[in-house]
């Protein structure tokens, strides 16, 4: 009883401060020692002592830690946090936090769904593929539906010649020169024309930097390359491309006076 009587009139104690709140002891001895909500007084005894101001700032340190800000983002607003404004603004900050942690969870999901499809699609279990497509799922790179088509040996190629940066720079030029053909074949424009040829030369070049100039690997992508029939946009959009290509890369050979595909069947 004694040690009750030694208590002022309108302070509390650790206890009872983490009674009316819902936290424990141990929560308000860790913002204490985290210098996040300090007690206002010590009694005679030496027990830490709260006013009704504390038990106010630490309302706002429990509410604002459960709409997710970091206990070191609270500590270095709590400060500032006096005007509805401030509220407003640190909870608009928080919501764009929220909202980009919904876009790389979505994100990822999509790719989960996509890549389950894909594992049912190839029906073999190869990890060294899911792998791929899964990085290259989470780079929005379109193109992931070759990897089930490419062999392993293509895959290791593409691996050992192409790191994240090279590789997303080559994709992006692959798919600007077929943007291209398919704008002048939509034109009406002759495979035969200086415009389309110039854009095949660049396309051809992109090939033989793909193979790193080992023509072995061109049966392989004449097999990658070869789409009858359409499963998806990016398989669609692909085949409008090689039926344009495939007559301007023969103008192309025979400008050359040579065809690296002649015999390959």
């Amino acid at each position: 009883m004694a040690k009750h009587r030694a208590i002022p009139l309108g302070f509390m104690t650790v206890g009872e401060v983490a009674k009316k709140i819902g936290v424990t002891v141990r929560t308000l001895q860790y913002y204490d020692k985290e210098g996040l909500l300090s007690p206002s007084a010590e009694s005679e005894g030496g027990r830490r002592l709260y006013t009704d101001k504390d038990l106010v700032m630490l309302h706002q340190i429990v509410s604002l830690k459960s709409l997710g800000f970091s206990l070191d983002t609270i500590k270095h607003r709590l400060i500032s946090l006096e005007t509805p404004t401030d509220v407003a603004n640190a909870l608009t900050e928080q919501a764009d936090s929220i909202r980009e942690r919904i876009e790389r969870l979505t994100a990822s999901l999509t790719a989960i769904e996509q890549l389950k499809e894909e594992v049912l699609q190839m029906q073999t279990v190869n990890f060294k593929k899911y792998a791929d497509i899964i990085v290259n799922l989470q780079m929005k790179n379109d193109s992931y539906y070759l990897i089930k088509r490419f062999d392993d040996d293509t895959l290791d190629h593409i691996r050992n010649r192409f790191d994240k940066e090279s590789g997303l720079n080559f994709i992006d030029r692959f798919n600007r020169l077929s943007d291209k053909m398919i704008e002048l074949q939509k034109a009406g424009v002759s495979p035969k024309s200086e415009k389309c040829q110039q854009i095949v030369k660049e396309y051809w070049g992109l090939i033989t930097e793909f193979t790193n100039g080992d023509m072995s690997m061109l049966t392989k992508l004449m097999e990658v390359g070869n789409i009858e029939t359409a499963t998806n946009a990016w398989e669609e959009r692909q085949k409008m491309v090689n039926d344009y290509l495939e007559p301007a890369l023969q103008v192309y050979f025979s400008g050359l006076g040579e065809n690296p595909f002649e015999g390959m069947e």
